[in-house]
């Protein structure tokens, strides 16, 4: 069986292809044959050593969709050829691949498994955002950071369809373009203008309920500028690099705000909060108000020209691999 192996952190050439041997599923575990394998910036942090893996080599790669092959003991509700996605664990580069049965759930069979494979770290990240992290409601106003990008596409139409103003940030006329044909009311494109600015002449002074920032260093502390008082900022990600440590007295004198980074994982502690949340997700896309974008499919062996394009920000919203 094939799968991607790093072996030492680095650059996309540590990423290489080759033969490995995962034998056969314990108790609580599934073995599943994917089909489709998406791709993160997760993935990258975790190739760099900026996210410390469990060891080397590993296999990296966070969510996928495939058929299980073979179930574990103890594993109940789950049996071989039922269609399934996954999120959470790391090994999903390739072609098989052992995971907890914790973080598996049936994948509907309206949804194919590029769009399975695309959608569950990206749209439960979205979901755990909009509607536990903060709670979106209609009549809010929000900032989505990085508006064109996989999670930003899935958090626009989503808050859109709760009924929210939705403000998105870009960095290109291209992206400008694609944020407002997924959900945003109002778009920045932050390469040519202050986006603080732009917003609180949007909001009229008043400022968002909201923002949601994935981007990091490049953003902060501009966030928290486009912020009402008693605004929540959320941080979510650090493509840019991460946010410096700041002086928490900053919230009060922007505005006497919330300022949190909640991490996927442990909204998926519970088994009860997995199945949840993936039916919460899976009801907004079946029923068309959320469209997963699966812009580009690649082939895994070409796994590092994905991590370079998306590292160049390059890419709008997901990447699917192909095993």
């Amino acid at each position: 069986m094939k799968a991607i192996r790093v072996h030492r952190h680095g650059g996309p050439d540590v990423l290489t292809y080759e033969d490995v041997d995962i034998g056969q599923p314990g108790p609580g575990e599934v073995r599943v044959r994917n089909r489709a394998v998406g791709l993160n910036f997760v993935d990258v942090y975790f190739r760099t050593g900026e996210y410390a893996p469990p060891a080397l080599p590993f296999t990296p790669g966070n969510e996928g969709a495939g058929e299980i092959i073979a179930v574990g003991e103890g594993v109940s509700g789950f049996a071989p050829g039922d269609r399934v996605a996954y999120v959470e664990t790391l090994g999903a580069y390739a072609e098989e691949r052992i995971v907890p049965a914790h973080f598996v759930v049936h994948l509907p069979d309206a949804i194919d498994f590029e769009t399975g494979a695309a959608m569950m770290l990206k749209g439960l990240t979205a979901q755990y955002l909009l509607r536990r992290t903060f709670r979106v409601e209609a009549g809010h106003t929000i900032l989505v950071h990085a508006a064109a990008g996989g999670v930003g596409l899935i958090l626009t139409q989503w808050a859109k369809h709760l009924g929210a103003t939705v403000i998105g940030t870009v960095g290109s006329p291209e992206k400008a373009e694609l944020a407002r044909a997924n959900g945003c009311d109002h778009v920045i494109d932050y390469s040519r203008e202050d986006f603080a600015a732009g917003v609180k002449q949007i909001t009229k002074g008043e400022g968002c309920h909201v923002v949601y920032d994935g981007v990091g260093k490049a953003t902060f502390p501009g966030s928290l500028d486009c912020l009402r008082p008693f605004g929540t900022f959320v941080s979510y990600g650090t493509v840019s690099g991460s946010i410096p440590p700041f002086d928490i007295m900053l919230l009060m004198q922007k505005g006497s705000l919330f300022a949190t980074w909640q991490l996927l994982f442990h909204h998926l502690a519970s088994r009860e909060d997995v199945v949840a949340m993936s039916e919460d997700l899976f009801s907004v896309v079946l029923s068309g108000a959320v469209k997963i974008p699966v812009h580009t499919s690649m082939p895994l062996a070409e796994v590092a020209e994905a991590h370079r394009r998306l590292q160049a920000r390059q890419t709008t919203g997901a990447t699917v691999l192909i095993p």
